[in-house]
């Protein structure tokens, strides 16, 4: 029969009553430290939330608002248009002038421009790259029609008001809180707290110029629809007509005889009534020499008689 050892009974409680304090004093720090952590974080992160929460916030109500406004009106959309457009004319180099004169009076511009000279197999052609006021690409686009033959015209459009909103509400959430460092570095008097808020409004000021330069870039593309216009001219078809075998040796020759043949008699008929006419004078020159020349030998008889004596 085997004995155990038991611990003594006031070594147990006084055991027991240090794990029960060692509890209290875990459960006190902590409820000081998330305290101190929330409160610390309300004090210095403040202006954090711009980070944080204040975008979702914003593109929340962004999303809402865009929706909103696709919904009740349409009218308001956000396009950006951009095609193309192949036109076959006589000249190409004059056919530029006159797109590029019919952009810039409708208010547009031209962004690019090439040109290639005519050669023995084309007439040249030119490229151009034309911006113009979307509210007068349909009136530009017909005056463009009357350049020459529309071989291909095609418009593809993207809407992007969702994006535009959603910078917009970007652009004045930035700024807000661009506006709130400022104070904040007005009032600063601590050399490490100077120098923290310059480095956020540094960050944030180039970021708010990123995105004022995106809206710009954004505007413009809606602004003003983008065409590709080519301007081409007839293509100069070299036919090799060379005989190939015996048979289409003979048929060409054959063909060459025939259509000598064929101009000798047109040449002959042109030249016939001039050679008809040149006859005729000839015939009635060689007439009055003739006669000429027989009433000069009935004068000379007459004149080399002796004269009668009295």
């Amino acid at each position: 029969m085997s004995t155990h050892a038991h611990p003594p009974r006031p070594l147990l409680r006084w055991a027991a009553i240090l794990c029960a304090v060692l509890a209290v004093v875990w459960a006190l720090t902590g409820c000081t430290s998330g305290s101190s952590d929330s409160s610390e974080g309300g004090a210095v992160g403040g202006d954090a939330a711009y980070d944080q929460g204040a975008p979702a916030e914003a593109e929340d109500s962004a999303d809402g608002s865009t929706a909103s406004t696709a919904d009740t009106a349409g009218e308001d959309r956000a396009l950006i248009v951009t095609g193309s457009m192949y036109v076959t004319v006589e000249d190409p180099i004059a056919a530029a002038d006159r797109a590029a004169a019919m952009v810039e009076s409708a208010g547009g511009r031209i962004d690019a421009r090439s040109e290639r000279a005519a050669t023995e197999y084309d007439g040249g052609s030119a490229w151009l790259t034309l911006r113009i006021p979307q509210e007068r690409l349909d009136a530009v686009v017909d005056d463009l029609r009357g350049l020459g033959t529309v071989d291909e015209y095609s418009t593809t459009s993207a809407d992007v008001t969702r994006e535009v909103q959603d910078l917009e509400a970007r652009i004045s959430t930035l700024r807000a809180s661009t506006e709130r460092i400022a104070a904040l570095l007005g009032e600063a008097e601590k050399i490490a707290d100077i120098i923290t808020l310059e480095n956020e409004l540094a960050s944030r000021q180039a970021e708010l110029e990123s995105l004022e330069a995106w809206q710009r870039g954004l505007d413009d593309q809606v602004a003003m629809s983008t065409i590709e216009l080519s301007l081409t001219t007839e293509p100069v078809v070299v036919v090799d007509d060379a005989p190939r075998s015996f048979w289409a040796g003979v048929v060409s020759g054959w063909d060459a005889l025939v259509g000598f043949l064929t101009g000798a008699l047109v040449i002959t008929g042109v030249v016939l009534p001039w050679l008809a006419a040149a006859g005729v004078i000839v015939i009635a020159a060689w007439l009055v020499l003739r006669s000429r020349r027989a009433r000069r030998r009935d004068v000379a008889p007459a004149s080399s008689e002796p004269p009668s004596a009295p």
